[in-house]
């Protein structure tokens, strides 16, 4: 797609969001939500470290045609951003965070959703799924974080190095270069990279203190094997976190594995049809 269509996409997107969030009575997070019916199930979309629900903005039309959706600013980020006065002074943590989308389904009174969440917004839901499983529906995990290899813990440790010498953003962009190397990744890199600018840089020294124990997390996550169907949407091109991936699945029998093809870490802006296509089948198929 070209740079400037995009942009107008997404400005669109952007607009409308800016004009008909809200923040949620007892937390600090900004939410929209797309009503479909009454009775149609819940979708909640959870976005990654360093993006906002912008990243969303090629699924809502679709989803919101078989779904009620909710997507959440994460503290610190998109419309939230301005919103961390209470959190001043300390470290966050994984449940803090998860918590902050629950608080949000508690003040729209949603008492099940199905979560669709990319790269860390993965680990999120996971932690949401531990927090209130009755909550949890279905887990869809995009570009899924379910282990920390050689070279992803290398680029936490340049980060820790780095940071305080070098500017965020030129290790945010060197980051986002790792991750989504090719041209077909152009948009979803040129995406991050655009939505991380607009977030201040004590913001992301706190996110990026998460990291140093993310390992112990994911672990924890591998062996509580919990009894939720999970779909895992992985590009085929996503080489730092696709393996995995491809062996937990070998062992849970409440996880799928789909590839989606020609697409990097961020598989719902690199190929949004197959993306739509296999996360609306699998939450249909599981709302039975």
């Amino acid at each position: 797609m070209d740079i400037l269509k995009q942009d107008n996409m997404q400005a669109s997107f952007a607009e409308d969001y800016q004009k008909t969030t809200f923040p949620a009575e007892g937390t600090q997070l900004f939410y929209k939500t797309y009503l479909n019916t009454p009775d149609a199930p819940w979708v909640t979309l959870i976005h990654g470290v360093g993006g906002s629900s912008i990243i969303w903005y090629k699924q809502i039309r679709e989803f919101s045609r078989h779904f009620n959706v909710l997507v959440v600013d994460l503290r610190g980020h998109g419309r939230s951003r301005d919103l961390f006065a209470a959190y001043m002074g300390r470290d966050y943590t994984f449940e803090d965070i998860s918590m902050d989308v629950l608080k949000v389904l508690d003040h729209l009174k949603i008492e099940k959703s199905h979560f669709i969440g990319v790269s860390l917004g993965t680990i999120l839901i996971r932690v949401i799924s531990e927090i209130d499983p009755n909550r949890v529906q279905s887990m869809t995990l995009a570009g899924a974080i379910t282990r920390l290899n050689i070279r992803s813990r290398f680029l936490v440790w340049v980060a820790k190095v780095f940071k305080p010498v070098i500017p965020f953003m030129w290790l945010y962009r060197l980051f986002a270069r790792i991750l989504m190397p090719s041209k077909r990744h152009k948009e979803s890199r040129y995406l991050f990279i655009k939505e991380a600018q607009k977030i201040y840089r004590r913001e992301i020294n706190r996110w990026f203190k998460l990291l140093k124990n993310v390992n112990p997390l994911l672990q924890y996550h591998v062996e509580q094997n919990p009894q939720i169907p999970t779909l895992y949407l992985m590009g085929d091109e996503d080489h730092l976190f696709l393996r995995p991936v491809q062996q937990l699945v070998q062992n849970n029998k409440m996880a799928s594995l789909i590839k989606i093809h020609n697409s990097g870490h961020v598989c719902n802006v690199d190929q949004p049809a197959q993306f739509n296509r296999h996360a609306i089948n699998f939450i249909k198929q599981e709302h039975k």
